[in-house]
């Protein structure tokens, strides 16, 4: 963020106005200004005084890191934030005067004014502050350190790379610096910087400070977290904040501001392969039919094959567009449209994905949820569950446990209340294309949405999804099965499924409209006729699509097992409803 005086640019009469801010660095500006402006020990003409247009470059061209800040109250996580972006530079005069009293600054004041409340039947308190040094950008996600908004920090973390927790050197580890750094680990934020604050009010001991340093690298261990780095400050007088503090001999790193420049911003917690879930369809012209979205994993190039999913296709990209023109490979996170070389049907909801190690096809998924709503969850709960670009009907048929966060256990229970976390189970009324949380964060994580006020119920990353092979739902096949004239292979598959105990309708009645709402009530339909012909199979999410055939040759041994097998590999192949369908059956 670079902000300059008003000032004459070269080459030009022009006056350009500008706000006026805290020791930013300035075009135009003589040496008493900066040295009563600056405080002891920092040089605001640390960066090169450039054209405004080069400086607004070089602003634009900064990595961007992503960091969230949690605390439990009183742990002085408000401090930490004022006296960084204080002694970065990165606070406006008139802010700084309104919440200075006798000559003292109120640094946690310095955040109290950026506050929102965003409200869907619950508050979101998470405030969103940007800054940037001569180094990186910076976005900084404030959640408020009460339990009672312990789901605010899910919210605020969600997509950090980094994460600060603080701890009270006079308190140590508490049981909401227990939770905040279980939410930290289910979110998989690589890297969790525990700031040791209030190390004044201790005589700044390398005991207390090694006591809780310790203490949190066991529970890193316990929560899977990669790296924890300890760092002890004071944020009230600034050691270790912006600045290596002299009064703690005994720490020899970096302090706070140096690690969330020099962190690796390249940590790869994506291992999906390409992902571009479709949001919309542009075709401004009959010439053109692209489809937009933001990538979400991987890169992808022209020419590059790929599977054009619910459907299933392979097809080729033949360009990637965006505003400023064509690109030669497009990533993470850019916003892209893509042209196929065949023309294919997709729709918002729909994907576009890598060949090789394509996601998940499935209605079942296991997922860890952080409860977000005043009414508790059961069992049976009904909700809208919304994936990517894409919204579905879904229940939590199981509640498998609790989360102890104190203890690190997990506990059986009847329901969650608000702010738990617990690991459930749900089922959606189409099928996801999804990716486990640890491989994608973004096709690996859910909102659970009431559907009778539309508020935020839960947030749930995604554990696992269920094995085909899983016997207890090995043949829950839906859709219809046209055998034609074969009735004895008919009543083998008949009987294998209903020995399974499951739903099978066996006919020769060719209404299809009919028989497409026993197959949407989880039954295999068979259906008979006189005629002959190939053995082919509609899914259940593909009731108006084009039947899908069977291997060649392998109808003709008239094996039910070997059926059994190609009809649940074709059900597998991730299928989808007409253009229109957007899950909800409106």
């Amino acid at each position: 963020m670079a902000i300059v005086e008003q000032t004459t640019l070269e080459g030009s009469s022009d006056q350009v106005p500008a706000l006026k801010g805290h020791g930013f660095s300035r075009a135009v500006m003589d040496t008493k200004t900066k040295e009563a402006l600056a405080p002891e020990g920092i040089n605001p003409t640390s960066e090169p005084e450039l054209p405004i247009e080069e400086r607004l470059e070089a602003e634009l061209a900064k990595d961007l890191l992503r960091f969230s800040t949690a605390g439990s109250v009183d742990d002085g996580k408000s401090t930490l934030i004022g006296r960084l972006l204080y002694d970065s530079h990165n606070v406006y005069d008139d802010h700084i005067r309104s919440v200075t009293r006798n000559a003292a600054i109120d640094f946690a004041q310095l955040t109290d004014g950026l506050r929102a409340e965003r409200e869907q039947g619950i508050t979101i308190d998470v405030a969103y502050r940007y800054f940037s040094t001569p180094k990186r950008k910076f976005i900084i996600a404030d959640t408020p350190g009460h339990e009672q908004y312990t789901r605010n920090m899910a919210t605020g973390a969600s997509t950090a790379d980094v994460a600060i927790v603080l701890v009270d050197a006079r308190k140590g580890i508490l049981a909401q610096t227990r939770r905040h750094a279980c939410i930290a680990g289910l979110l998989g934020i690589p890297i969790v910087i525990a700031a040791i604050n209030k190390m004044d009010l201790v005589d700044f001991s390398d005991e207390v400070f090694h006591r809780h340093s310790a203490s949190l690298q066991g529970l890193a261990r316990q929560l899977g977290i990669p790296q924890l780095i300890p760092v002890p400050v004071s944020a009230l007088d600034g050691d270790n904040v912006v600045h290596r503090s002299t009064r703690m001999p005994f720490y020899t790193g970096p302090s706070i501001l140096e690690l969330l420049e020099t962190l690796p911003l390249a940590i790869e917690r994506t291992q999906a392969t390409f992902r571009l879930p479709v949001q919309r369809v542009v075709r401004p012209h009959q010439d053109f039919r692209g489809f937009a979205g933001q990538i979400t994993a991987g890169i992808i190039r022209p020419g590059d094959e790929v599977l054009a999913l619910p459907s299933g296709r392979r097809t080729r990209v033949r360009t990637i567009a965006t505003y400023d023109g064509e690109l030669t490979d497009a990533r993470v996170p850019q916003s892209v449209v893509l042209t196929l070389e065949d023309e294919i049907d997709l729709s918002r909801g729909d994907m576009i994905a890598s060949i090789s190690s394509p996601p998940c096809k499935t209605s079942r998924i296991e997922a860890t949820v952080v409860w977000m709503h005043s009414k508790p969850l059961r069992p049976g709960a009904s909700f809208l569950l919304k994936h990517t670009s894409q919204t579905v009907r879904a229940t939590v048929s199981e509640l498998r446990s609790r989360v102890d966060v104190e203890h690190l256990a997990e506990n059986s229970a009847s329901q969650l209340a608000l702010n738990d976390i617990g690991h459930v189970v749900i089922e959606t009324s189409r099928p996801l294309l999804a990716d486990l949380y640890r491989d994608s964060r973004a096709t690996g994580s859910l909102i659970l949405i009431d559907p009778a006020d539309n508020t935020t119920a839960g947030a749930g990353m995604i554990r696992a999804v269920q094995d085909p092979s899983d016997s207890e739902h090995k043949h829950s096949i839906r859709g219809l099965l046209n055998v034609a004239n074969r009735s004895d292979l008919a009543a083998q598959i008949e009987q294998s499924l209903l020995a399974e105990g499951a739903l099978v309708l066996r006919t020769r009645v060719s209404a299809t409209a009919q028989l497409a709402t026993f197959a949407r009530l989880g039954a295999l339909v068979i259906l008979e006729s006189d005629e002959p012909g190939r053995i082919a199979f509609t899914p259940v999410d593909s009731l108006t699509a084009k039947p899908l055939q069977l291997v060649p040759g392998l109808e003709s041994t008239c094996n039910a097992a070997q059926i059994l097998t190609e009809i649940e590999r074709l059900a597998s192949i991730p299928t989808g409803e007409d253009d229109n369908d957007n899950g909800l059956g409106i």
